[in-house]
């Protein structure tokens, strides 16, 4: 058995698209044949094989799987009556990529997901069982500093990602300031740190140097900067876009879990608000400042819970997750 993962022509690169280039890379080093399949060959330059996408031949034993985006890159499998599995990193692109006319119980195809909240939507809307396989946290590269976090004049510094929702973000910071005037003293600590066009290390050097996350993004099918903030020691606040509820424990009673069940009883580790909700992330992001301000008895064990949790987001729980799953796929075990 033969995988073919096809790597999407992105002007630029992406979470999702590393998430498949490890995929290959932890096939390939475990001893199984697997190949990227590129649609532009000049993009990649990559530590694995490669083939481009005319030469990419899978016979009907093989697995061919694409990412839920790119439905149209299913042809070459489909064509040759290869298991063709698609890989559900964000179930809000499940449908939207479609072509007209074509729905996803007419297609031949399995599918893989990304968390367990996705694997529901996948079980309750399309009524498949679907695998999950996590995305890793690289402990080598995001870890907390042992500086201490606040700057000479106690600044309270929050990073947040302008690409995702930025207008929202920007209302939050807008009700933030203005729900601090009355006390002008923690407003004038909050510092505000934009992760924007920065590599993995400069991303990493960020969460960093800041007290907090906030995570704007949804949907999302397991998102990672909220686990890379949480292994660098960030409070994690915002929206878990319901993919993050794989991960994420709400740790203030004054706001809610998920509607689906989500390990009961796990400590919390991050404050958050339903999702598009600015007035509870602008809350939580409140609140999650003043556990900082006054060194509050619950910022210390949701901080413990929070980096316990991206340590179960190492790569070699990926690895070893990826490596036992291919192993029953080609037992004939799932994706058949």
């Amino acid at each position: 058995m033969r995988t073919f993962v096809f790597l999407p022509p992105l002007a630029r690169g992406s979470g999702g698209l590393a998430v498949l280039r490890a995929l290959v890379r932890t096939l390939h080093a475990a001893g199984h044949e697997a190949f990227g399949v590129l649609r532009e060959t000049q993009e990649e330059t990559a530590d694995f094989p490669c083939l481009p996408w005319d030469q990419a031949l899978p016979a009907p034993q093989d697995l061919w799987l694409v990412p839920e985006g790119w439905p149209n890159a299913l042809a070459p499998g489909l064509h040759a009556g290869a298991r063709c599995v698609v890989w559900v990193q964000n179930h809000g692109m499940l449908f939207s990529s479609l072509p007209e006319g074509v729905s996803w119980d007419r297609l031949p195809v399995h599918f893989l997901a990304i968390s367990a909240p996705v694997a529901r939507f996948i079980k309750d809307v399309l009524g498949q069982e679907a695998p999950i396989l996590r995305p890793a946290v690289d402990g080598t590269v995001f870890f907390p500093s042992d500086a201490p976090r606040q700057g000479t004049a106690g600044e309270l510094r929050i990073a947040w990602m302008p690409r995702k929702n930025k207008a929202l973000g920007q209302q939050i910071q807008a009700a933030l300031a203005h729900r601090l005037q009355k006390t002008p003293a923690l407003r004038g600590r909050v510092v505000w740190e934009p992760v924007h066009g920065l590599d993995q290390q400069g991303v990493a050097q960020a969460l960093r140097r800041s007290q907090l996350f906030l995570a704007t993004g949804f949907p999302e099918g397991c998102p990672l900067p909220p686990l890379e903030a949480m292994a660098s020691g960030c409070l994690v606040t915002g929206f878990a876009g319901h993919g993050g509820w794989d991960y994420l424990r709400q740790a203030w009673d004054d706001l809610p879990g998920p509607w689906f069940e989500s390990h009961p009883g796990a400590p919390g580790n991050a404050l958050v608000a339903p999702d598009g909700d600015v007035l509870a992330a602008t809350l939580a992001l409140e609140q999650a400042l003043r556990w900082h301000a006054k060194g509050d008895a619950r910022l210390a064990p949701a901080l413990a819970a929070a980096r316990d949790t991206a340590a179960r987001y190492a790569p070699a729980v990926f690895d070893q997750t990826a490596v036992a799953l291919w192993t029953r796929a080609a037992g004939g075990e799932v994706f058949c």
